[in-house]
């Protein structure tokens, strides 16, 4: 594929190219994931994320400063999100754009990210959203679409922040309190309802009745996202609350997936 010079987003400074792209296969980005890095520095982040040899890549990165680099155009395929399913849809990867954002991650402590960093993902967020019609409730943390296997961008990241910018879907995460509660082990309708509420809003869980691995996984990446005060895979009253609130707030008739 061709060297790209020029941005897509008049908010990258540069274009520092991966070879690590594709071809979508036919179908346009309507998602947009975020990631963090989880390594010791951006430039050491950057690199790898141009290395042949790693096979991974991502369309920007954003710094702690909030300059941001493009690596690969938004109409080719990057290589970031890896195995995943959102809403019954697999190969991410072919749907989405992938934004990197420079940060240690859990190894590095989960420090807060800086305002002018937030601010920078912010507006490029917000431009690709803008240009490729992405819905809010399709502006993704990397755990969400993979949860079994990826963190990031973490507990820590201020998804309400953004939303109240206009990108991404959040609600005030309902608070801590007593009451009945699911977790690994339990069975029986009400997990079972439990687990189609989570794949209504588009989590890749079975709906099996029983509480399991998957389905602990899948409450904990909910959990960083949208209840904050406390990530422990437990699906307590705040985590069944707020996500009650969050399916009552999606738009009517959501969108299909566009191929």
């Amino acid at each position: 594929m061709t060297a790209q010079l020029t941005p897509d987003s008049p908010l990258a400074r540069k274009v520092a190219p991966s070879p690590n792209q594709g071809d979508r296969k036919g179908l346009r980005p309507d998602m947009l994931i975020l990631h963090y890095t989880g390594m010791e520095s951006g430039a050491a982040a950057l690199a790898r994320l141009r290395d042949p040899l790693s096979e991974v890549s991502a369309h920007y990165v954003v710094f702690e400063d909030g300059g941001t680099v493009q690596l690969v155009p938004e109409a080719a395929r990057a290589w970031h999100a890896g195995s995943g399913a959102w809403k019954g849809a697999t190969d991410i990867n072919s749907r989405s754009i992938g934004i990197e954002i420079v940060h240690p991650g859990h190894v590095g402590g989960l420090p807060p990210y800086p305002d002018l960093q937030i601010d920078a993902v912010i507006a490029l967020g917000r431009d690709i959203a803008g240009r490729w019609g992405i819905s809010p409730e399709r502006v993704l943390a990397h755990s969400d679409v993979a949860p079994d296997r990826k963190e990031d961008p973490g507990e820590t990241f201020p998804w309400l922040c953004l939303a109240a910018a206009g990108l991404g879907h959040c609600v005030s995460p309902a608070p801590l309190r007593d009451g009945r509660f699911f977790a690994k082990g339990d069975s029986g309708q009400p997990v079972e309802a439990l687990q189609a509420m989570f794949a209504l809003y588009g989590y890749d869980v079975p709906v099996t009745g029983t509480f399991d691995p998957r389905t602990e996984a899948v409450v904990t990446a909910f959990q960083r996202h949208f209840r904050q005060a406390r990530v422990d895979g437990v699906a307590d009253s705040s985590t069944i609350t707020t996500l009650r609130d969050l399916l009552a707030s999606l738009p009517l008739g959501p969108p299909s997936p566009r191929t």
